[in-house]
């Protein structure tokens, strides 16, 4: 077992308040039970606990196998992307353990971990340290701008992707990249485009490519939000590529 997991996982025979120790500690919400062979029993998690608490029960000498989850939901080690799409399809599941024919813990996944493997694009393994993974990325994705906000879909080595939304009579600074080359496509609302020397009109469905170094603009002269699709190709995607020419909010260049 990944020893990376060991903050993840606890004896059926420790004492109930060690596990609210250790829940406490590792900021999951959840444990796995182990038995003294190391086989998976069951599951624990904070809501467990205030449960047998709510019974006015005594934790004091309580221990941990009479209170977990003995009916939990699982991956075996060789199970398929489908099989774990279905299973986090339920909102009562936030995590699964992986085990292997032998009913050894041999890795965890939390739903956050999935959305993120997805949103970076790794490759698909079950046996990856999924600890690695900043899930807490999920929680910030959307970034508020002066004229609207985007949300992240995809972020990888060689492309990224967005949702963008102009907020009415607002604008996106006349910019251009260096390193990269865009790709637009129009989802909702009217406005205008400056690409280049040319002005476009836009609107649902308008597809617009934008070359590296070709200047560009959206402005949303209209009464309604624009919502577009960014995907960008290249090989750097940070803020300090983009050159601004002109700004309506008065930031550098």
């Amino acid at each position: 077992m990944n020893k990376n997991l060991n903050k993840y996982v606890i004896f059926s025979d420790s004492s109930v308040i060690d596990a609210l120790d250790q829940i406490d500690k590792n900021q999951k919400r959840f444990l796995i039970c182990l038995d003294s062979s190391h086989h998976v029993v069951g599951t624990i998690t904070d809501g467990d606990i205030r449960r047998f608490i709510l019974n006015n029960l005594d934790l004091k000498d309580e221990r941990v196998v009479n209170i977990c989850f003995k009916e939990f939901q699982y991956l075996n080690i060789d199970a398929t992307f489908d099989d774990i799409c279905n299973l986090f399809k339920s909102h009562k599941i936030d995590f699964l353990p992986i085990i292997n024919s032998d009913n050894i813990l041999v890795n965890i996944i939390t739903k956050k971990q999935f959305h993120s493997l997805l949103l970076y694009d790794y490759e698909w393994d079950l046996s990856f340290d999924f600890t690695q993974i900043n899930e807490h990325e999920l929680d910030y994705e959307i970034y508020n701008r002066p004229w609207g906000f985007y949300k992240s879909t995809l972020l990888s080595e060689f492309v990224q992707s967005k949702i963008i939304t102009v907020f009415p009579n607002e604008e996106l600074s006349l910019q251009e990249h260096k390193r990269r080359e865009e790709h637009w496509i129009i989802i909702k609302g009217k406005g205008k485009i400056i690409l280049g020397e040319s002005e476009i009109d836009i609107f649902p469905g308008k597809y617009i490519y934008i070359p590296k170094g070709c200047k560009h603009q959206i402005i949303n002269n209209g009464n309604e939000n624009i919502i577009f699709s960014e995907v960008q190709l290249g090989d750097y995607f940070g803020e300090d590529d983009i050159i601004r020419y002109r700004d309506k909010y008065g930031r550098e260049k």
